[in-house]
């Protein structure tokens, strides 16, 4: 399915700190599967855009895409106006599942990023241990990541993310495969653990709610439309009119849009 064309207007708020990003008229997906077409989005420095959609219309080739993982089959994608055409430690990728290395302790996935940046060993676990006491992981770091829960790996991949600077993270369904109570513990530290870095965040979900606490706005990538967030972050903004007047309008819009 091709998805029309829309733009992302630049948001109020930036952040030197974090990465603009930044696709034109760009066509995403594998020869013979376009997912989407003409694709223009302006994510600016420091903000939380969610993304939301139906399966299949293209949100983790959005991600994979702004990693540098998988082309664009046509058009610009761009880091502060430079072209994406790899990988690189700027920006980090965060999937559903853990992909923690098990026989590793909780302290060594956390340092790996950095080791790969050459950050000399000290340094490296200092860092890891304060990230991970950030995450609420203090004095775990070296139990093994296979022996502990899948919120607690949720909390590991999060630090290990962070722990390297990155300018922009992108996040796909992270807490997708988590009980309610643990999801929304998991929502609350990652607002809280991403203030002051000024990391720009793409975050996809299929949950709607989460696309409204966590996101300044959310695109809709179904429907070719992006949607301002009243109140992000707020968790008594749920029952706010604005709120739910939104909430009905995302719903009513991937509703409409059932198939790929």
């Amino acid at each position: 399915m091709t998805t029309p064309s829309h733009t992302l207007s630049p948001a109020t708020k930036t952040s030197p700190r974090g990465a603009r990003l930044t696709l034109s008229r760009v066509a995403l997906g594998r020869p013979g599967a376009t997912v989407l077409d003409g694709l223009d989005l302006d994510i600016v420095s420091g903000e939380i855009l969610t993304v939301v959609g139906p399966s299949g219309c293209g949100k983790s080739t959005l991600l994979r895409t702004l990693a540098g993982l998988l082309p664009a089959r046509g058009g610009k994608v761009e880091q502060d106006g430079a072209p994406i055409t790899a990988p690189h430690a700027e920006r980090a990728l965060v999937f559903q599942e853990d992909a923690l290395l098990p026989w590793r302790t909780v302290r060594s996935n956390v340092e790996l990023p950095l080791a790969i940046k050459g950050v000399p060993r000290a340094e490296r676990r200092r860092r890891a241990e304060a990230w991970l006491a950030r995450v609420g992981l203090d004095g775990h770091g070296s139990k093994l990541a296979h022996r502990i829960s899948g919120g607690q790996r949720q909390r590991v991949q999060l630090a290990r993310a962070l722990a390297a600077e990155p300018r922009a993270v992108l996040m796909d369904e992270p807490f997708g495969a988590l009980d309610a109570q643990t999801r929304a513990g998991m929502q609350q530290l990652l607002v809280e653990v991403l203030r002051g870095t000024g990391a720009t965040v793409v975050f996809v979900t299929h949950d709607v709610d989460e696309a409204l606490f966590l996101g300044d706005r959310v695109a809709l990538l179904g429907t070719g439309r992006v949607l301002d967030v009243p109140k992000p972050r707020e968790r008594a903004a749920h029952s706010d009119p604005s709120t739910v007047a939104l909430r009905r309008e995302v719903l009513e819009s991937l509703g409409s849009n059932t198939t790929d």
